[in-house]
């Protein structure tokens, strides 16, 4: 028998997080997200369930390739474009949608000899600073490859950096309206923060990305828990073995773990190496057959320990759910310093992935 711990997708929760994004921006077309290999839920287990959708954006090629090989004939995006010109004769044989942000770019492009023109979406830098042409020069890069024989369609497309945050996204807009001014064109600036909470940049195409999977773009589960959205996976394992401990007795890796009176103490197969989070501290919640308790001590490479006063039923394969249905993904990511988007994407190898 394998260790108990296992990844459970639930495609049909994936299926209706799309219909709420889709009754979110309805005038919008859909962009689904599926880069870092769905974040971490297996592109190849999850896309189907996306059918849906009118579009996949992604970063890699191997995973673009891959959707096709699959069957899927819709626009796919490749949201950092192509990392080097030779990149694109892949791009022209699987048809590929390609963001252009840089000069490089522009010159391999308009050089590339390609069977039929590639769909273009031109990025601008609003804000985020990471990728995108200046707001100044969008309308001269725009009419360069207006000019281009190799460009089909083009979209502009812009990124926010702010669209949680209470100063939202005033400050990126006028930058795009500078960048645009005059210019007819065909918008893309949403990502999962703004399509829930901007819907002013909703236009042509929205990009939801995290809460496709149930999961907050802010980090707080509170600020999308009267959406409708619910988490695809639930990380669960099981107890595989029970101490219990004295006063003043300590629980793990540096002991940095007391107890005060006489404690039960369950040791669940999870650790580090299995994408549960090693800063996690005592008191991150936890849910041990169906109650809700909090970790103790210190995360290990294989194991974790857990509180069972709450439970006192509690005992060798118990089933524990880590993260998912009922403790959120984004809880335990607080709890640990970082966002759930990281966990997600963190999973290991190792885990199991079982979809239902």
């Amino acid at each position: 028998m394998t260790r108990p711990i296992q990844a459970s997708l639930d495609l049909q929760v994936m299926k209706q997080n799309l219909a709420i994004v889709r009754r979110a921006a309805p005038e919008a077309r859909v962009w689904s997200v599926v880069k870092a290999n769905a974040y971490g839920h297996g592109i190849e287990r999850v896309w189907s369930a996306l059918g849906a959708t009118d579009g996949f954006a992604m970063l890699n090629l191997e995973e673009a390739i891959t959707l096709r090989e699959r069957g899927w004939k819709g626009p796919i995006l490749m949201l950092e474009g192509f990392f080097h010109a030779q990149d694109l004769e892949a791009y022209d044989t699987y048809r590929l949608t390609t963001c252009i942000h840089s000069n490089w770019q522009l010159k391999a492009l308009q050089n590339a000899r390609l069977n039929a023109p590639l769909d273009i979406y031109v990025k601008v830098n609003s804000g985020m600073n990471r990728l995108g042409f200046q707001p100044e020069r969008a309308q001269t890069v725009w009419q360069q490859l207006r000019a281009m024989r190799n460009v089909g369609e083009m979209t502009l497309m812009s990124h926010f950096a702010q669209a949680d945050h209470p100063e939202g996204i005033g400050e990126a807009m006028r930058r795009i309206a500078l960048a645009t001014e005059g210019l007819q064109c065909a918008y893309s600036l949403s990502n999962s923060a703004a399509t829930l909470w901007h819907p002013q940049a909703h236009y042509d195409w929205v990009r939801p990305g995290i809460i496709l999977y149930g999961a907050s773009p802010s980090g707080q589960w509170r600020d999308i828990a009267d959406t409708g959205l619910k988490p695809v996976m639930t990380l669960s394992s099981e107890i595989i073995g029970v101490q219990t401990l004295n006063a003043g007795e300590r629980v793990g890796y540096g002991g940095g773990y007391s107890v005060t009176q006489e404690q039960r103490i369950g040791i669940v197969a999870a650790g580090y190496a299995d994408g549960y989070p090693r800063h996690a501290p005592t008191g991150t919640p936890v849910l041990v057959d169906g109650i809700r308790t909090r970790t103790v001590g210190t995360v290990s490479m294989d194991m974790l320990a857990v509180d069972l006063t709450p439970c006192p039923q509690a005992g060798i394969g118990t089933p524990v759910e880590l993260w998912g249905k009922e403790i959120k993904v984004d809880d335990v990511a607080s709890a640990a310093g970082t966002l759930g988007y990281e966990l997600l994407c963190a999973v290991a190898p190792r885990v199991p992935f079982v979809t239902t």
